[in-house]
């Protein structure tokens, strides 16, 4: 079994149900059969687009209320990029290059052994690649985001 599919395992189903109800609009799916089917849940005029993609991948593939709330759990129904730091480094790069995305929220699977790994095997990918900073270029964080500074700020410095 996967490291993923371990993790997905440890969601409690109380957990997952709520995750999986505030994503698919706020319904309350806690009275239906977890290794059920997802039902036609009824429009929604919140997160419309979320629900549908949701909808949409149950019925594809065919997934189980809990198979769906395991799939969702680990990034909330966003993409999830696995695999060894090269394959991580390839799949950022891309979207990077395609101008398909121009920053990264990093959402490790648990705390802090998988961020501490990202930043020991996919970050000097990046870096050896030219798409990470090596070291920051100024002292603040308005330096490194090229802002200029206040008068308050020159004045205080």
């Amino acid at each position: 079994m996967s490291v993923a599919a371990q993790l997905q395992e440890l969601v409690q189903p109380v957990v997952g149900l709520s995750l999986l109800s505030d994503v698919a609009g706020g319904f309350d799916l806690s009275r239906l059969p977890l290794d059920g089917p997802l039902p036609e849940l009824p429009p929604t005029e919140s997160g419309v687009s979320r629900q549908h993609l949701l909808l949409e991948l149950a019925r594809r593939e065919g997934l189980s209320i809990r198979q769906l709330y395991q799939r969702i759990a680990d990034a909330r129904g966003h993409r999830v990029v696995a695999g060894t730091a090269v394959d991580i480094a390839d799949q950022l790069q891309e979207w990077f290059e395609s101008g398909a995305a121009d920053g990264f929220n990093i959402m490790p699977p648990y705390l802090p052994g998988g961020l501490d790994d990202f930043v020991a095997q996919v970050v000097p990918q990046l870096q050896h690649r030219g798409l990470f900073r090596r070291r920051y270029s100024g002292k603040t964080l308005r330096d490194h985001l090229g802002l200029a500074h206040s008068k308050e700020t020159a004045e205080h410095g």
